[in-house]
């Protein structure tokens, strides 16, 4: 019995037969894996994974500042010319290992590879990443890469995040894990706050390595106005200002407060029961700001790359100016001076986070990744933030970066968390930081770059 043929038109026959085993060129597989998306879906990812583990915010910025550095120094290699290595710019950071030469890569999947596998090593759930690096990387084997291009663009990425996690491992920070915090109990010192009167917050903090900080206390602030209970005094009149505002709050008011609230664990009472809300801490809601940035402005993978790397920068290394202050001012909060002496009924609408007052935490960090936005893309760049929305926290839209890290600050009087001057010096602060970080990773080179990026600094 003879088995039926099957006919098919030779114009089908050939395009069968010519696609089977039909590899991609190198441009059309790089520009595939180049799509940005691609990188903002990782941002994304990174975020769920740090929200899920309840980083601190400061232990947030750690996590995606290594990340995005081992996704740029991989990826750079593909436009070396037009984006240089930040080795020799940042504090203690070696030159990075570079690809084979005469050999083909897609240097866009050995980015993404550094970058997860940074990410993935810095949080706690492995299990987030397993199947949704399954899923991402089954979509660059789909893209026509030739199979050696592919195991050498990983192994060239996993190199990478390698170096970068030997330079991460030195930076002090798992000798600052365990340390407590010992109360000073000083006349207008920090103290624990209600409700889960929580133990201080990453206190050894200014001891981490900086990336571009000279030190730690090169840019200070000045004192914070002194604790005083005179009436009359100036400190009773930041309380005062704060108490008033909390007692006749706007709609507006309290949209902004919630907006960048940015509190990575809530506590919520009801009665006798006590449960906790999961949330978007600072770094992430500007890695968001990035994105949602990044995406109007069109930016490719590359510049996208860079723009998170020197925002995450920034971040990190306000934080730990910051902190430096903050433990050394270690300055009262809010609700334990108006507890005491105005109202002891009174509840700051956001709970207080658990560490000193002087400065802002959030106004700092906000105006160094505002500073190098805004250095990177514009004076004007207008954008809608809709990253909070997840969260119930609405959306609002700015003019600037500039506007949006000024309206972070006042926030947090707003909310009752701060006094005026902690969020006005912690923002002037922050702005040093980032203008320096900018100045200092694109500025000129060596000692000439350096002594710019101190001149712009200090011009603020």
């Amino acid at each position: 019995m003879h088995k039926p043929f099957i006919y098919l038109p030779l114009f089908v026959l050939s395009v069968f037969l010519g696609s089977c085993g039909k590899k991609a060129t190198p441009e059309e597989y790089n520009a595939k894996a180049a799509a940005p998306e691609l990188l903002h879906g990782l941002t994304e990812h990174l975020t769920n994974v740090i929200v899920y583990d309840i980083f601190k915010p400061p232990v947030a910025s750690r996590i995606y500042a290594y990340s995005y550095l081992a996704a740029y120094e991989a990826m750079r290699n593909g436009q070396p010319k037009q984006y240089h290595s930040m080795a020799g710019k940042l504090n203690g950071f070696a030159e990075v290992p570079k690809p084979q030469a005469n050999q083909a890569y897609c240097f866009p999947l050995a980015g993404v590879k550094a970058f997860t596998t940074v990410g993935r090593t810095l949080t706690f759930s492995a299990n987030m990443w397993d199947d949704y690096e399954k899923d991402f990387y089954q979509k660059y084997r789909e893209m026509g890469i030739p199979e050696d291009v592919y195991e050498r663009s990983v192994a060239y990425g996993e190199q990478v995040a390698k170096h970068i996690m030997a330079y991460a491992n030195e930076d002090n920070y798992k000798k600052t894990r365990g340390y407590r915090h010992t109360l000073s109990h000083g006349v207008g010192g920090w103290e624990p706050t209600p409700p889960m009167y929580a133990e201080a917050c990453e206190p050894r903090w200014n001891t981490i390595r900086t990336f571009t900080l000279d030190s730690v206390s090169q840019f200070p602030t000045p004192p914070p106005v002194p604790y005083d209970p005179d009436p009359k005094s100036k400190f009773a009149e930041l309380v005062r200002e704060v108490h008033d505002i909390s007692k006749n709050m706007t709609e507006e008011q309290k949209k902004i407060a919630y907006f960048w609230d940015d509190n990575a664990l809530v506590t919520n009472i009801a009665g006798h029961a006590a449960f906790t809300e999961k949330k978007m801490s600072p770094p992430g809601h500007w890695m968001a700001i990035v994105r949602s940035v990044a995406r109007d402005k069109k930016l490719d993978m590359l510049q996208a790359t860079e723009a998170y790397a020197l925002s995450a920068i920034g971040v990190f290394d306000a934080f730990i100016a910051c902190w430096e202050c903050k433990f050394k001012t270690d300055r009262v909060r809010p609700v334990t001076v108006i507890n005491k002496s105005l109202d002891p009924d009174w509840m700051p609408f956001l709970e207080t986070p658990p560490f000193p007052e002087y400065v802002s935490g959030h106004s700092a960090i906000s105006a160094s990744a505002g500073r190098i936005l805004t250095h990177l893309l514009g004076d004007n760049v207008a954008f809608t933030d809709s990253t909070e929305y997840r969260y119930g926290h609405g959306v609002r839209s700015f003019k600037s970066f500039e506007q949006a890290y000024w309206e972070t600050s006042m926030s947090r009087v707003y909310g009752g968390i701060h006094f005026r001057d902690g969020v006005e010096q912690g923002t002037y602060q922050g702005e040093k930081v980032g203008n320096w970080v900018w100045t200092k990773l694109k500025g000129m080179p060596g000692q000439k770059q350096n002594e710019l990026a101190r001149s712009v600094a200090n011009k603020e």
